[in-house]
C-alpha cells in the first residue's frame, strides 16, 4: 500500500511539473495581441466616468467639429471613407463654396416629382463622393484584386497610406505615422494630444480592434479628445452598430496601432487643409 501511495505521489509531482511548463510556455509565446487584450479597459461613451473625462479635458478641440459632422458608415468596409468625409465637412463645410453634390441619394426617376428650378443636393462630402482617379476605386475597396508585391490579391478596406491619399486628392495635407516598433510611445501620446488641441487640424487612427478587445480586424476612426488624467483617447467610432464610442488608454491605443496591416504596420494621419 505505502508503495502504491510513493508511486502515485511521484506521478502527481510529474504531472504538476509537466503542466506548469506547459502553462509557462504558452505563456510565453502568447501573441502580441492576446497580451495587449488581457490588460485593455475601454470606458464606454454613455457612462458617467466618460463624460467626466470629457468634462475636465484641456485637449478637446476636435471633439466639437467631428461631433457637428459626424457620420456612421455605410457599411462593414467604408470606415476609412466615412471617418474622410467626416473631416473634409469639419474642415470646408460653410467655410468654402463649390463643395461636391453627392446626387446618388435620390434618384433620377425620384427628381422628377421636384420643381425643375430647384436643386434637392447639399454640397458636402459623403463616401459616395470622395474617390477619384488618384484614389483606390470602389471596386478594389470592395475586394476587386490589385497588385501587392507583383501578385494580384484583393485588399478590402484602406490601408493607412491609401487613406492618407484619400484625403490628399481632396486637397488637404496629411502627414502619415506608421507606427512600428522604433517609434516612441510618448512621442506619439504627445504629437497626438497636440493636435487634438488646436484648431482645423484633425487625427485619424487605424488600429487593430482585436488588440481593444473589440471584434473584428482593423478599423479606422477619428479622435475627439484626449483626458490627462487617465491618460486616455476618446475614439469617436464610426460604426456604432458595432461598437460605441469610447476612451481607451493611450498605452493601448498606440499598441493596437503597432500591429501588421498587408504590407506595414497601422498608425495614424494628422490631417489639415491647404490654405
Amino acid at each position: 500500500m505505502k508503495q502504491k501511495r510513493k508511486i502515485f505521489m511521484k506521478y502527481t509531482i510529474i504531472f504538476v511539473f509537466l503542466l506548469s511548463g506547459t502553462t509557462a510556455y504558452a505563456e510565453k509565446t502568447q501573441s502580441k495581441e492576446q497580451r495587449i487584450l488581457s490588460s485593455v479597459t475601454l470606458i464606454e461613451w454613455d457612462s458617467k466616468e466618460s463624460m467626466k473625462r470629457l468634462s475636465r479635458s484641456s485637449h478637446k478641440v476636435d471633439f466639437f467639429p467631428l461631433s457637428n459632422h459626424f457620420v456612421s458608415q455605410e457599411n462593414k468596409i467604408f470606415c476609412g471613407l466615412a471617418s474622410s468625409a467626416i473631416v473634409l465637412n469639419a474642415l470646408r463645410l460653410g467655410q468654402k463654396k463649390g463643395l461636391p453634390q453627392d446626387k446618388r441619394s435620390i434618384g433620377k426617376n425620384e427628381r422628377s416629382w421636384l420643381p425643375k428650378v430647384w436643386n434637392p443636393f447639399f454640397e458636402k462630402y459623403t463616401s459616395r463622393n470622395i474617390l477619384n482617379k488618384q484614389t483606390k476605386k470602389r471596386a478594389e475597396i470592395l475586394g476587386q484584386p490589385i497588385k501587392i508585391k507583383g501578385k494580384m490579391k484583393k485588399d478590402y478596406g484602406l490601408q493607412l497610406r491609401q487613406l492618407a491619399q484619400v484625403l490628399r486628392a481632396n486637397q488637404l495635407n496629411v502627414t502619415v505615422r506608421v507606427v512600428n516598433e522604433v517609434m516612441d510611445t510618448e512621442t506619439i501620446k504627445k504629437e497626438i494630444f497636440k493636435n487634438l488641441s488646436s484648431k482645423n487640424d484633425f487625427v485619424l487612427v487605424n488600429y487593430s480592434r482585436k488588440s481593444l478587445g473589440q471584434k473584428g480586424g482593423g478599423h479606422i476612426s477619428p479622435l475627439g479628445a484626449y483626458d490627462k488624467k487617465s491618460d486616455s483617447f476618446l475614439i469617436m467610432d464610426v460604426n456604432p452598430n458595432k461598437a460605441p464610442w469610447v476612451w481607451v488608454k493611450a498605452k493601448d491605443l498606440i499598441e493596437a496601432m503597432r500591429t501588421f496591416d498587408t504590407i506595414e504596420n497601422r498608425g495614424y494621419l494628422l490631417i489639415s487643409d491647404i490654405k
